[in-house]
């Protein structure tokens, strides 16, 4: 049996982009079905979901019988497909690697909620907010000393799961931010990662989609 991975809307669910982005770069085969999650039919397309996966959210991958939900448990478990090829092989900087995949997973900061991954593909993005400006400046900073830690061109010099995990939010930040001089290792980086052709693949089947509008989106 082939695995099948529900995703979502492609402009519009960063985390199905995350867990997409793992299984692709573990070079791990699989079918992909597509589950719409605008509204209104958001709400009866993941009720199906919820038939077979108890969240009832996507991204779900089901494995011959088992059924793995959740972004984290499926790049965890594609990072397993490849013999931990999306991890560092040192042990501590590998428990390093996971601190950045667990902080974008528990929500990396309240700005996310305010500018979305739906906010990346909006033609005329608005200002930050000093809030949101002084959030982002905190995880640039941190972006940016880990970079020159490494070394680059990623997190931890190769790709990495935490790569990943914080592309969708470094999209959505840098392309709010006017001036990234001040990040110099932050943009190179995001540069690296949008010349992957696995995120050129996702990136442009979801600039082909209708924008998404959020209501919250201007202040």
């Amino acid at each position: 049996m082939p695995r099948i991975l529900y995703s979502g809307t492609k402009n519009a669910s960063s985390w199905a982009f995350r867990a997409w982005l793992a299984l692709k770069e573990a070079n791990a085969e699989f079918e992909e079905i597509v589950v719409d999650i605008r509204p209104p039919q958001r709400f009866s397309n993941l009720k199906k979901i919820a038939e077979f996966s108890p969240p009832g959210a996507v991204p779900v991958l089901v494995d011959g019988a088992t059924v793995i939900f959740d972004s984290l448990a499926i790049m965890e478990y594609a990072n397993e497909l490849c013999d931990g090829a999306l991890l560092p092989q040192e042990v501590l900087t590998r428990a390093r690697a996971r601190s950045f995949v667990s902080w974008q997973h528990a929500g990396l900061s309240s700005i996310c909620p305010r500018l979305s991954f739906e906010s990346f593909f909006y033609p005329d993005k608005r200002a930050m907010s000093l809030d949101e400006r002084h959030q982002a400046t905190g995880i640039f900073s941190v972006w940016e000393q880990q970079l020159e830690s490494s070394g680059g061109p990623y997190l931890f010099g190769a790709l990495s799961l935490a790569d990943l995990a914080m592309l969708p939010s470094a999209l959505r930040l840098t392309s709010h931010m006017e001036d990234l001089k001040q990040w110099p290792g932050v943009s190179a980086w995001t540069a690296a990662l949008l010349s992957r052709s696995t995120v050129k693949e996702w990136l442009l089947d979801a600039k082909q989609q209708p924008v998404v509008p959020l209501g919250d989106y201007m202040p």
